[in-house]
């Protein structure tokens, strides 16, 4: 069911965003995919853009710039997973084996962020909310309704989830070698392994998924603006979903679910 969100359990996928090269060809392309409305934001921002669905806040899109020396940020999905205290929980991540590659900041009166990594390689926001408590909207055609770990290593990613966030790995019944990532005994995510579809030298990575009404036409329209799919629709256990990129070359799914199917 579409869902209005106001708040967030920790460790609960609560906000993503994506650094593009061409931030106005990012919000042009998902605008015209998704039906998002977004503008790039002002300078005190550094022109991030929140993107919105309904009047409320799905994603958002910044330019991918370089800072500190460091060379542009990749351009993909990055899925912030909720915290209560951002400092205590970047310490968490240390003490549990992953590396904290952007430090705790204070993002205006918004909250508090940071950027990590798990021990198998895959990169995640943390957020602390203040004034924003992440997505508006979930569940409904065009915002996120699904958040997916793919690891290189499933047994130490759970372990680490676990440790830092008090994640839960859940086998998926009927589903082999998937497991659902619990908060509080309810499914937030997913976790399985790197597929053997996915190219060689693939790193472990959280991939968002987004409700479409139509998951065929959807990847029409995607693959019309520049973008690829990088596995054609097909009908699994949840519903009817594709692995796409963007013109830009960052990854995300689309499903229609099953009826049944939760984000």
């Amino acid at each position: 069911m579409p869902e209005v969100t106001s708040s967030y359990q920790p460790g609960t996928p609560c906000w993503v965003d994506l650094a593009a090269p061409d931030q106005q060809g990012a919000i042009d392309f998902y605008s015209g995919v998704f039906g998002w409305t977004g503008e790039i934001g002002p300078a005190e921002t550094g022109g991030y853009s929140v993107c919105e669905l309904h009047g409320k806040p799905v994603a958002g899109i910044m330019a991918a710039m370089a800072m500190g020396g460091q060379p542009p940020p990749p351009t993909v999905w990055t899925t912030y997973l909720a915290s209560a205290d951002a400092d205590t929980t970047a310490q968490a991540v240390g003490d549990a084996g992953g590396t904290v590659l952007m430090p705790v900041m204070d993002v205006m009166t918004l909250g508090r962020m940071a950027i990590a990594a798990d021990p198998t390689g895959a990169v995640f926001g943390i957020w602390q909310p203040v004034d924003f408590p992440g997505a508006g909207l979930v569940n409904e055609p065009g915002a996120l309704i699904w958040n997916e770990l793919n690891t290189t290593e499933r047994s130490v990613a759970s372990a680490f989830y676990q440790a830092v966030f008090g994640i839960e790995s859940v086998p998926v019944e009927g589903a082999d070698h998937y497991y659902a990532l619990h908060v509080d005994g309810r499914p937030v995510g997913g976790m399985q392994p790197m597929s053997e579809q996915m190219p060689p030298d693939t790193p472990s990575h959280w991939l968002p998924y987004f409700s479409v009404a139509d998951t065929d036409a959807t990847v029409h329209k995607v693959t019309a603006a520049g973008g690829a799919a990088l596995q054609q629709p097909f009908d699994m256990m949840a519903g009817r979903m594709a692995v796409v990129t963007d013109p830009q070359g960052a990854a995300f799914a689309v499903i229609h679910p099953q009826p049944t199917a939760q984000g």
